[in-house]
């Protein structure tokens, strides 16, 4: 699988995001994530352009539920040049903003609500959208099964990997190597980790943020 290390925190893009990076760099990790709120946007630029100089895959989460602000999360997408979106529910108009671009969207399935984001939503609910969003041309789905409020979280993993062939992405509220492993087994093709890192809840008492990611990365490699 692979491990998106999400520059985030409670859903914003932490104040320190390239000091971060240069601490993470020698981890190897090769997907790389933000949002756009937390930092302006001339600190954003230079974010993606210290990911891709890293050689990794750049990706931007839409925070909002709110439809104009979730398109001005686009052109922002559309703007910086990331290589992924995650996130979002209005997919037509979405994919008409990143129309000309190489950027793959992967829209929220099922229904995101609140702050921090919680999913409602049902297996029936999930394969639902994911039919949709392939039907639609989307390159995958970006799944909140942690966050779920109407479902167990790897049965809603499980529904969506048999309900699309496109790219599922697992995000938020993952703090174990047990629970990666278990996406893995379930079906995922990728996971997000960010403010557990930050919080340092993935490995306590450890005393740097990369003592944190090393055991994910190790877990995302087996």
């Amino acid at each position: 699988m692979d491990f998106i290390f999400m520059l985030t925190r409670e859903d914003r893009t932490v104040s320190d995001s390239l000091r971060v990076l240069d601490a993470v760099r020698d981890l190897g990790i090769t997907h790389i994530g933000f949002k756009d709120v937390g930092a302006d946007r001339d600190t954003l630029r230079l974010l993606h352009e210290r990911i891709k100089d890293m050689g990794a895959t750049s990706y931007l989460e839409v925070v909002s539920t709110h439809r104009d602000q979730v398109l001005a999360s686009v052109r922002t997408a559309v703007a910086l040049g990331v290589d992924q979106l995650m996130g979002g529910t209005w997919i037509e108009e979405t994919l008409a903003l990143l129309g000309g671009t190489q950027i793959a969207h992967l829209p929220f399935v099922g229904r995101p609500e609140g702050h921090p984001t919680r999913l409602a939503g049902g297996p029936e609910r999930i394969a639902a959208d994911c039919r949709r969003a392939e039907e639609a041309g989307c390159a995958g789905v970006d799944l909140l099964a942690y966050r779920a409020t109407d479902a167990e979280p790897l049965e809603l993993v499980r529904t969506a990997r048999a309900a699309t062939a496109g790219r599922l992405v697992v995000a938020g509220s993952i703090t174990t190597t047990q629970q990666i492993r278990a996406l893995a087994t379930a079906g995922a093709d990728a996971f997000t980790i960010g403010s557990a890192a930050f919080d340092g809840r993935l490995v306590p008492h450890a005393g740097t943020l990369a003592a944190q990611l090393a055991p994910v990365v190790e877990a995302a490699a087996t």
